[in-house]
């Protein structure tokens, strides 16, 4: 099902998927989870409502190095028709060939992408318009392992070298504000816009529908929104009128 990577400006529903769980995370450290019930029954709301793309997340996964959550994202992938990206836990080229081959749209590598950024060509090769690097930042710095570790990389930086290698766009998660519910930064995200030729996703903070405008209007290929969807802050029908 995969065409062009957010040929247009989209608002991305999160699944993120703890336990078996759809949680969101605060910044995202275990133990601030709040639980929001079945993936399933959460990726049929979504879709239900408009979403043409699930942001699909297994929280184990990208603590631990290994998918967690199989079982429960596999069900999700099954239960709908749009396409979905996934990641966490997928370290090889062999897991996300495998989760490519099984449904899944696109894969998100963070941690596998930094610590061998060959990974991206070598799947891309066979797949092409299938790998999304996921960039994580905590003040202005790349961090790997769930969040845990320090790189010492720009995103910025980190961002055209992807492009090289044939990702077909870019996830920029700003930890700092993640699951706050307080706002977006935007400087972070005009400068991977000016940095790199392909889409830029952004995630973390969006709180209101100002926030999607404003990522919007810095560049942004596409927004990815959990708690402030989960929590009623706006309906996504709502949020897909800023597309």
């Amino acid at each position: 099902m995969s065409t062009t990577a957010f040929a247009a400006f989209e608002v991305i529903p999160a699944v993120d998927v703890q336990d078996g769980d759809v949680v969101q995370l605060v910044q995202g450290e275990r133990g601030t989870e709040k639980t929001y019930g079945d993936p399933v029954e959460a990726a049929r709301r979504w879709v239900d409502a408009g979403a043409r793309t699930l942001h699909l997340v297994d929280l184990d996964g990208a603590f631990e190095g290994e998918r967690s959550n199989a079982e429960a994202i596999d069900a999700v992938v099954d239960a709908v028709d749009v396409p979905t990206q996934l990641g966490g836990g997928i370290r090889t080229a062999a897991d996300a060939i495998a989760l490519l081959e099984a449904g899944v749209d696109r894969v998100i590598l963070g941690t596998a992408a930094v610590e061998n950024p060959e990974i991206v060509a070598e799947i891309s090769d066979e797949y092409p318009d299938s790998v999304i690097v996921s960039l994580d930042a905590k003040d202005g710095e790349v961090v790997v392992e769930g969040w845990t570790e320090g790189t010492g990389l720009d995103p910025a930086e980190a961002a055209s070298r992807y492009e090289d290698l044939g990702a077909a766009a870019i996830l920029f998660t700003d930890v700092d504000v993640e699951g706050r519910l307080e706002g977006v930064q935007t400087e972070p995200v005009e400068r991977l816009v000016a940095a790199t030729e392909i889409p830029i996703v952004a995630s973390g903070g969006v709180a209101t529908l100002a926030d999607i405008d404003a990522l919007r209007e810095a560049g942004a290929a596409a927004v990815v929104v959990g708690s402030a969807l989960y929590e009623g802050e706006f309906t996504l029908e709502e949020a897909q009128e800023r597309e």
